[in-house]
């Protein structure tokens, strides 16, 4: 179910094209902006079992980089934090589908709005859910580029593609300041996971604490 909730946008994101052919742009868009009153309530029972019971869930989906000591995973942590904006992202994501409903009903790309939505979502969800610091990154640079691709969507407009290029510029600060952060990290802890990167840095800090003490 977990992984469900981070992948439905996604699911979202592809099959609205193909539902636009089978049963008119419309009706996809009904269909995908009602997915997320499913999302919304496997959210909020995800965060029942989650924070109001005290658990949490771990997953790994595979190996996606493996080079000597750097290995990456395609991982997902479902703890109190991430499942609350889990939620929380649905729940606005959700909102701003429903709007686009009435508000955009007549623009003839609504289909190609909703998909980048979604896809924004997805890559939200990604970013909230991710167990490593270079998952993070991807989730990261997503988000990244579908602000960039929401903002210049009406590109016939001179200051939307201004504010579109001025949000790409600046997320590529972010990104320098991003990447620097996590090879200092793993320079000195030879680990880009959050498990291993928090255990690591508890020791470090009792150890200096007890050697400056």
């Amino acid at each position: 179910m977990f992984l469900f909730l981070v992948f439905l946008p996604l699911f979202n994101f592809i099959y609205v094209w193909i539902l636009e052919v089978l049963i008119g742009k419309r009706k996809a868009i009904v269909v995908v902006a009602h997915s997320y009153v499913l999302l919304v309530i496997l959210g909020m029972i995800s965060f029942w079992q989650i924070c109001l019971e005290g658990s949490f869930y771990f997953y790994t989906l595979g190996t996606w980089i493996n080079c000597s000591l750097f290995v990456v995973n395609w991982g997902f942590i479902f703890d109190s934090l991430s499942i609350s904006m889990v939620l929380m992202v649905g729940i606005v994501s959700g909102s701003v589908h429903f709007y686009s409903l009435g508000y955009m009903s007549e623009d003839p790309c609504l289909v190609r709005f909703i998909s980048y939505l979604s896809l924004f979502t997805f890559f939200m969800f990604i970013l909230v859910t991710s167990d490593n610091f270079i998952q993070l990154f991807l989730g990261w640079e997503g988000i990244g580029l579908c602000s960039y691709l929401l903002i210049s969507f009406w590109n016939t407009r001179v200051q939307a593609n201004k504010a579109a290029l001025k949000a790409l510029v600046v997320n590529r600060i972010g990104d320098f300041g991003f990447i620097c952060g996590v090879m200092i990290i793993f320079y000195f802890l030879r680990t880009v996971d959050f498990a291993l990167v928090f255990f690591c840095s508890t020791l470090f800090s009792r150890y200096y604490y007890a050697y400056f003490k």
